[in-house]
């Protein structure tokens, strides 16, 4: 059978392809993908932000979709006819691998020529692609493609908090209300945490009070002050910095208590923001700074369980839902300043 996929081949330049699907190894399963979401690394490629990343890319890595056939050592591990995220494919035996983070292997590069010596990339915005089995995870068939598709950045968004010391004591500021600011003020109200999201875009912050969260706009207001109001006389505990900026950076210092606080430098920024501080702030103030990056291959399954049984709700952070032929128009979408995640539907549900 053939599949037909997009690759960005340059700045702007998205183009169609078609290949011979090659027979499905014993422990493969092939997917028919029905819904990939753009994320920023897609869209900022088509920039000309990250051209680091090479050419052609076969990109797209936030999908779901239904196996239609697998390889005979499979076993019971998937069925036809499951519904399925994707995982990153990893090697397994990686000191990374080992250790769980699968994101990091050391031995199959994340968005390397890893399925074809043509293209870059994961192949997700593809109509039918196969992948070792282990490189999925299951979801409910109740849950929407494009909200299943959520699983990836939701595992790193729990990937990365579950380094912060956390609580039902724990005040909380995520700075970017942005659909991944969401994501991870989402996650850390789930365990319990007082949590209030800075952002300076009405609509997305409109978006996360839908969603139960509490948003503080800092163009309207003295923020730290009517922060200290509502974490009753405080500064944050923790900070998470969910915006590629450098005035974002500022914040979480500017914004968490004097001794002993926690700043998860969540977000990438491009071109790359600047961080100034000195060592000996971090020795006085005793702060814990942590990174976020990647995912271990528990987070990819704790995302799974919360998105299939509703207890994360990303229906709000889907912005529009695309046809696989209008992925142009769809990538002009995601990369406007107002949008969340942008969903290619790569087969129409029956």
């Amino acid at each position: 059978m053939k599949f037909n996929f997009y690759a960005l081949t340059k700045k702007n330049k998205i183009e169609l392809f078609s290949r011979d699907m090659s027979a499905i190894e014993d422990d493969e399963i092939l997917v028919k993908q029905m819904a990939c979401n753009i994320c920023t690394t897609d869209y900022q490629q088509w920039q000309g932000k990250r051209e680091h990343q090479g050419y052609p890319m076969a990109g797209g890595h936030e999908c779901a979709g239904i196996v239609v056939a697998k390889g005979k050592n499979v076993g019971d591990s998937f069925g036809i006819g499951d519904h399925v995220a994707i995982v990153y494919d990893y090697c397994g035996v990686c000191e990374s691998c080992k250790k769980g983070y699968i994101t990091n292997c050391e031995n199959i590069d994340q968005f390397g020529k890893n399925y074809s010596s043509e293209f870059y990339g994961i192949f997700g915005f593809a109509d039918y692609f196969k992948r070792k089995a282990k490189s999925f995870v299951k979801l409910s068939k109740k849950l929407d493609f494009s909200e299943g598709a959520f699983v990836e950045p939701l595992s790193s968004v729990i990937a990365g908090i579950d380094k912060l010391t956390i609580n039902s004591e724990s005040n909380v500021i995520v700075i970017g209300s942005g659909t991944m600011g969401i994501l991870n003020a989402l996650y850390a109200k789930s365990l319990g945490a007082n949590v209030i999201i800075l952002g300076t875009n009405e609509k997305k912050n409109k978006v996360a009070n839908r969603l139960s969260l509490d948003t503080i706009n800092p163009k309207d207001c003295s923020y730290k002050d009517l922060i200290k109001e509502k974490f009753n006389k405080k500064l944050a505990d923790i900070a998470i910095v969910a915006a590629g900026s450098s005035s974002a950076n500022q914040q979480s210092l500017d914004l968490t208590k004097n001794y002993d606080a926690q700043i998860l430098f969540y977000a990438a920024g491009y071109p790359k923001p600047e961080l100034k501080v000195d060592s000996n702030m971090i020795h006085y103030r005793r702060l814990n700074m942590y990174g976020a990056y990647g995912s271990k291959l528990y987070d990819f399954n704790r995302a799974a369980d919360l998105l299939s049984n509703n207890s994360i709700n990303v229906k709000p952070l889907i912005e529009a839902k695309y046809k696989f032929s209008d992925i142009d128009d769809a990538f002009k979408k995601a990369a406007t300043k107002d949008s969340f995640r942008v969903s290619l539907i790569l087969n129409e549900e029956k």
